[in-house]
């Protein structure tokens, strides 16, 4: 189900998710509002749960981070408690990015950030395949990202809105 936004929450999403630094005085400017109403409407979109987190972006290759690798995971008894299992230990691995669930010959896809080839081999052997629970990973390395972005596509949403 999807929160009900009108077109000038959009726009307000909009500006946030390209500059959670803007201020509310600059967001209310942008979008021809008063800075109270404004603050009430981003106060409203965090309490529904729209907006979930203001976050920095960081460079990867800026910090030696500009190996990114795709990685589909396979468990060997993709049982209840192995999905659980599994999931727990993601969160002690930084080197995952993103993880997601997926339909089709295997479980899990992982996004993988780390230094180089072998970072990512090390992080390969010593913790996924390390792990009973891992029967195969198939690696997928970009070569280069052509599109990233963070922002959600607000105009399938909410008509007329931008972004």
């Amino acid at each position: 189900m999807s929160a009900d936004i009108d077109e000038l929450d959009a726009r307000i999403l909009t500006l946030v998710q390209e500059d959670a630094n803007l201020s509310v005085a600059e967001i209310a400017e942008k979008v021809n509002l008063s800075p109270s109403p404004c603050w009430r409407r981003l106060k409203r979109l965090e309490d529904i749960g729209v907006i979930r987190k203001r976050v920095t972006l960081l460079e990867p290759d800026q910090l030696g981070l500009g190996f990114e690798v795709y990685a589909a995971v396979k468990l060997s008894l993709p049982s209840r408690d192995n999905l659980e299992a599994f999931e727990a230990r993601l969160a002690e691995w930084p080197e995952i990015v993103s993880c997601a669930t997926v339909t089709g010959r295997e479980d899990y896809m992982l996004r993988i950030v780390t230094r180089d080839m072998h970072a990512y081999d090390d992080f390969m052997r010593d913790k996924l395949l390390a792990s009973d629970l891992v029967s195969a990973i198939e690696s997928r390395i970009v070569i280069r990202s052509v599109k990233t972005t963070t922002a959600l596509p607000l105009k399938l949403v909410v008509p007329g809105a931008e972004g």
